[in-house]
């Protein structure tokens, strides 16, 4: 069965990547560039994501174990425009993902066909029209939020998002861009339930998956006291 699921890397603060960037710089020059570089740096050596770019070497370690997995599971991807953007000339005719990518965006685009099964098309009906044109698109498999944080915290407050997996790397970076923040639209009285359905410790990253039980109010306990006894 086709599921929506996404993967972020974070620190223990909850970052995903240094502050947001003003725009004057290039992107490497950038407040964002340095902590999106250390939560990631788990991926790097792995030999599953090495593979995946057309490099050489890696390791064969449980991180590339969980990388290896996660693209196999993914029959089609959703992403940001911003995101798709920043990785077309880095990516070049050969992108990572081998399936159709579906954008969204406000400014229209014709389809950009890729090489290796990869497809970019821009979608500009919205969210709920690009998951579903890649749940068309997956072939029984999975349906990957490929990202950045603006859009997976979108399809989570729309209530799109089946399975959610943080990577948490140990390291506090103090400030930048949260994955989790008010965006959300949570009401002081409301969270978003969630599952823990596997927990993976590794010396660089806690891989902890979670399947999204929706939207509950809030409820006060009696913090263990004991019922008052009935009066008549």
């Amino acid at each position: 069965m086709t599921i929506v699921t996404a993967q972020m890397s974070v620190s223990v603060d909850g970052f995903y990547a240094g502050p947001k960037d003003t725009g004057m710089q290039t992107w490497l020059e950038g407040t964002e560039a340095a902590g999106f570089f250390r939560v990631t740096r788990w991926v790097i050596d792995a030999e599953a994501w090495r593979q995946r770019q057309g490099f050489k070497g890696g390791e064969r370690n449980t991180n590339s174990g969980i990388i290896a997995e996660t693209f196999g599971a993914a029959g089609a991807y959703v992403m940001g425009r911003r995101m798709a953007d920043g990785g077309e000339v880095p990516w070049g005719e050969d992108p990572p993902f081998r399936a159709p990518v579906f954008v969204v965006t406000h400014r229209p685009r014709p389809a950009l066909p890729r090489q290796g099964g990869t497809s970019f098309t821009y979608v500009t009906s919205g969210i709920e029209s690009a998951i579903d044109q890649a749940r068309a698109a997956a072939n029984g498999k999975n349906v990957a939020i490929a990202g950045g944080g603006t859009l997976l915290r979108q399809v989570i407050k729309l209530g799109l998002l089946d399975e959610l997996e943080l990577h948490i790397i140990p390291v506090i970076l103090g400030e930048g861009m949260s994955l989790l923040d008010p965006g959300l639209g949570l009401g002081g009285k409301e969270g978003i339930e969630l599952t823990p359905a596997r927990v993976v410790a590794t010396p660089d990253a806690t891989h902890i998956r979670y399947k999204i039980n929706g939207r509950r109010p809030l409820v006060l306990d009696n913090r263990g006291r004991d019922e008052e006894p009935a009066t008549a």
